[in-house]
């Protein structure tokens, strides 16, 4: 494990020496039955563009990108800010709810279907087979469990690749069709589905993990709700102490040496964007929330150098926007005393179990 931020974005800058090929495919728990039934996609995101080094990085993350352009970006606030407007005219009349089942997910998940293409009556079958997924690979399961997981993961499976053949057959204005108009020429059709499976678990997932995680700060640290000049900042610093990605994997490809220790080749790596955005020689009082904070938006949660987040600009995006909302209608927002905060188990991701609010 990498923890010094000067370590872990050196490693995320020399893909050479850490390779991403084959990191996010590390189910090392998964029993031979589980391994049986998934079959060749026991070994799925092989050719995901995080998962792959150049050159195939370079020409993945080069279509990939022909959707996240600033103008792109840019048309999804007011339909974001439309879909959380539109949640809390239901819910403010009820004065509480549990903000992660009821308020962060849903407009992101709704947004994230749109831009795929999913159908809205779909939305609630992606989103509960994309939190199977995020369990069976990235969270330990006990056997009988993985099984069932399993039998999720390639239902989602089959369901994504039946959208790939309907917009290859039918294409609309969305990022499936995009993406399967490049198949033959730029992209194979299995990376378009593991493109499409993979930024769904980013907006099922992700986005609204890193606004629990957010609202809980900001409320526990008396700072809600935030004036509009300090969202940007607050949402940076939240990024850095709360952060919904902990760090990725990298695999060493030879040798390596760092502060007199070696790294043997062939070693799974994790770095620890976490640690990073805690270490003290690039963020004073690490554990002090200081809404604006200076440096705030040096963290690594999105990544470094040819790994950076493609979804960056869109995720912080988003954060924002629900703040601003949300502080706007409900200024009164706090916490339902006596609960207990917890969240799920994961080395790579934080996100809430659940967070009972009030208004």
């Amino acid at each position: 494990m990498l923890t010094r931020y000067a370590d872990v974005r050196a490693a995320y800058g020399d893909p050479r020496r850490f390779s991403s090929k084959g990191s996010l495919t590390i189910s090392r728990s998964l029993t031979q039955e589980t391994r049986d039934k998934l079959g060749e996609h026991g070994s799925f995101l092989s050719s995901f563009v995080a998962n792959v080094d150049p050159p195939d990085h370079t020409r993945l993350r080069g279509s990939v990108s022909r959707a996240f352009t600033p103008r792109a970006v840019a048309a999804l606030e007011q339909e974001f800010r439309r879909l959380n407007e539109d949640l809390l005219d239901r819910l403010a009349p009820c004065g509480a709810a549990d903000f992660v089942t009821e308020i962060g997910h849903e407009p992101s998940v709704k947004l994230t279907a749109r831009f795929i293409g999913v159908p809205e009556e779909d939305e609630a079958f992606v989103q509960a087979h994309v939190k199977d997924w995020f369990q069976l690979f990235l969270s330990p399961q006990p056997p009988q469990r993985q099984l069932e997981l399993a039998a999720s993961f390639l239902d989602y499976l089959a369901y994504v690749d039946r959208l790939v053949a309907e917009r290859a057959a039918r294409p609309r204005d969305d990022f499936t069709s995009l993406m399967t108009s490049l198949i033959g020429a730029e992209l194979t059709h299995r990376e378009v589905v593991e493109l499409i499976s993979t930024i769904l678990l980013g907006g099922n997932d992700t986005v609204p993990n890193q606004l629990g995680n957010t609202v809980l700060r900001l409320l526990r640290e008396g700072r809600w709700p935030v004036p509009e000049p300090l969202l940007a900042g607050a949402s940076e610093e939240c990024m850095r102490i709360d952060g919904a990605s902990l760090g990725s994997f990298r695999y060493a490809t030879d040798d390596v040496v760092l502060h007199g220790v070696t790294i043997p080749a062939g070693s799974l790596v994790l770095l620890s964007t976490d640690s990073a955005g805690h270490d003290e020689s690039v963020f004073p009082e690490p554990e002090r929330f200081l809404i604006d904070r200076p440096n705030a938006a040096d963290h690594l949660v999105f990544g470094y150098g040819i790994h950076f987040c493609v979804g960056a600009a869109l995720g912080r995006l988003q954060l924002r926007t629900a703040l601003e909302v949300l502080g706007r209608r409900l200024p009164g927002l706090r916490l339902v005393p006596g609960q207990e905060i917890a969240y799920r188990r994961s080395l790579v991701g934080r996100g809430l179990t659940g967070l009972l609010v009030k208004w």
